[in-house]
């Protein structure tokens, strides 16, 4: 006799009605048969509900006291979790001809290895000072695989991801990219695998200005020579490179050895090139991309797996805070965030970074966010956090108090309604205490709780990377809507060169953040930030 499953609408009951007459007719009939109803059964449901498949469930079939597990699809009335369909950017991308790498098609310039693989083949505590960066290189930039005996993360695509290695996964998986072509006619962009963050990291700390930017004034040099360079009266407007660390990094303005860090992207050449890095600068011709996260999967059905267990996932806290203080940075509003979190009883979990233990294991970090309602991202030494997206990835939602802390870096990957999936809090109001964190996120209504959360959990296949080893190219990830974003501004200039217009109008401008957060809140409400 069959158990009793709850079916999503009227004419899956009847079918289920149906299915129970005709075993308990044929009670005798063989095994074979039986199976064989069954399967076209629940084959004919699939086609008739167009429900989510939820592939956790289960149900069983009691026969001659024996009891046969159909690990199958049942019925997920939930709406879908992945939001984006490959086919639909494909279909959209489809030519005449059919080729559906039709304005997709990326060349990448095999550079000399001193500007990659030489850079980081020395990697103990020379890439980023106080930090052996071998670990973290492993699994072409993944780092290594998270041991988690506790569950917290449950799949084996978790890895202890450096925020920095964000080149080298870029690089690797656009080693994997549909559309590569080695015809750079046909190139719609180009792509140079330049390791600039670990060029720069590995001269930050008692190097003059020559030695740190010389590698940078030798690859624009090269590139200058070659004929991909001038193609199509771009000069150089359809490259890009991935920084692994901030653009402030990379935007020294002037000769001064005691000033911080190189001007790879303050050189002329460098102007008509495209960056893309964690965190940008106002400059019209930087994006910001996400931070590294510790997931990496390798198909949608994890990705599924995932999103289904944050959003049920039950959460004891309110809010939380994982972070060190700022003692040294006045401006620095950790220190009052700790304070009331610490003076919140209950309703906040802290995780203090201080000392730097727990705080480098990717479990117990994600332990805490997971467990947390709200997670707070202040800034830290530069506007952005890598734990905006650890956050994200665990479906809680992230509280910012400064507008370039998310709103005007990643606008091709969060919403432009910040609102929809965050809290705003003007960081003034914390300063001078007046405001109380837990009041006024006791205050958000609970429907709109439940509306944020969805959105953050929708946005997780957007925030992470894809491990490059993966041949799936089921769902879109940072990687994919980081190339999309690159081909449309090439696309633009493209036209703009064909319409007789001078393509280097606002391709490289400083002071953009008003373009960069265009449409982003009320008329004016960020202008005491630009």
């Amino acid at each position: 006799m069959m158990s009793s499953v709850q079916l999503p609408n009227e004419k899956l009951r009847y079918i289920h009605r149906a299915l129970y007459k005709i075993m308990e007719k044929n009670h005798n009939i063989a095994c074979a048969q039986l199976w064989f109803v069954i399967l076209i059964a629940f084959s004919l449901v699939f086609f008739i509900s167009h429900d989510t498949i939820d592939y956790n469930s289960a149900f069983t079939v009691e026969r001659n006291g024996k009891l046969a597990v159909f690990f199958t699809s049942l019925f997920d009335t939930n709406p879908p979790l992945l939001t984006e369909s490959p086919s639909e950017t494909n279909g959209s991308d489809r030519d005449v001809s059919g080729d559906t790498c039709s304005g997709r098609y990326i060349y990448v310039h095999d550079l000399p290895s001193r500007f990659n693989d030489d850079v980081i083949e020395n990697c103990s505590y020379s890439l980023v000072k106080w930090f052996d960066m071998c670990p973290s290189l492993t699994n072409l930039g993944l780092g290594t695989q998270v041991r988690d005996p506790g569950k917290v993360l449950v799949e084996k695509s978790w890895y202890a991801t450096n925020q920095f290695t964000l080149a080298v996964i870029f690089r690797h998986r656009m080693k994997g990219y549909e559309c590569l072509t080695n015809d750079s006619s046909l190139a719609s962009a180009i792509f140079v695998p330049f390791y600039a963050g670990f060029d720069i990291g590995r001269h930050l700390w008692g190097y003059n200005t020559t030695a740190r930017d010389a590698l940078g004034v030798e690859l624009v040099s090269w590139l200058k020579s070659q004929p991909e360079w001038t193609k199509r009266g771009l000069w150089g407007r359809d490259h890009f490179l991935i920084s692994g660390r901030i653009a402030w990094d990379l935007r020294r303005s002037d000769d001064d050895d005691s000033h911080w860090g190189g001007k790879l992207m303050q050189l002329p050449e460098s102007m008509n090139m495209t960056m893309l890095s964690i965190e940008t600068t106002s400059w019209s011709n930087e994006f910001a991309i996400p931070y590294p996260t510790y997931f990496h999967p390798s198909a949608a059905k994890q990705v599924q797996q995932w999103q289904k267990r944050m959003k049920r996932h039950r959460r004891p806290y309110l809010f939380s805070f994982v972070g060190a203080p700022r003692a040294n940075m006045t401006e620095s509003i950790r220190g009052e965030l700790i304070n009331q979190c610490l003076g919140s009883r209950k309703k906040c979990k802290l995780l203090n970074c201080h000392s730097g233990s727990q705080c480098d294991s990717p479990v117990e970090v994600m332990r805490v966010f997971q467990n947390s309602v709200f997670c707070l991202q202040p800034a830290g030494d530069s506007y952005t956090r890598r734990s905006t997206f650890d956050s994200i990835l665990a479906g809680c939602i992230p509280v910012f108090f400064h507008p370039f802390s998310a709103y005007g870096q990643y606008i091709w990957h969060l919403p432009r309604n910040y609102s929809s999936y965050s809290v705003y809090i003007p960081e003034e109001m914390v300063r001078e205490a007046r405001v109380s964190i837990r009041k006024r996120l006791l205050q958000v209504p609970k429907a709109e709780i439940a509306s944020m959360r969805q959105e953050v959990i929708n946005l997780i296949p957007k925030v992470i990377y894809r491990d490059p080893r993966s041949k799936s190219e089921d769902f879109k990830d940072a990687f994919d809507i980081a190339v999309k974003g690159m081909l449309e501004r090439v696309g633009k200039v493209r036209r703009q060169i064909e319409e007789g217009k001078d393509p280097g109008i606002g391709f490289a401008e400083p002071g953009s953040w008003k373009l960069k957060m265009d449409g982003i809140g009320r008329d004016h409400e960020w202008d005491s930030f630009l």
